[in-house]
């Protein structure tokens, strides 16, 4: 099961409060503004900053 469309239209970066999309591997969230991954666990996006990892903005 992957994350619904509804669910990733409200969620958003917890420390910019940007708009996230899923990964192209499906295991996390990418925040479009400061690039960090939130990960995704047993279908359950993890979105503590602390549990982020940055990425480059490719």
């Amino acid at each position: 099961m992957s994350i619904s469309k509804e669910l990733l239209e409200i969620l958003a970066c917890p420390e910019c409060k940007t708009e996230v999309q899923l990964t192209p591997d499906e295991k996390g969230l990418k925040c479009l503004n400061c690039h960090r991954v939130y990960p995704i666990k047993d279908d359950i996006p993890v979105m503590l900053v602390n549990e982020a990892k940055i990425e480059g903005s490719s």
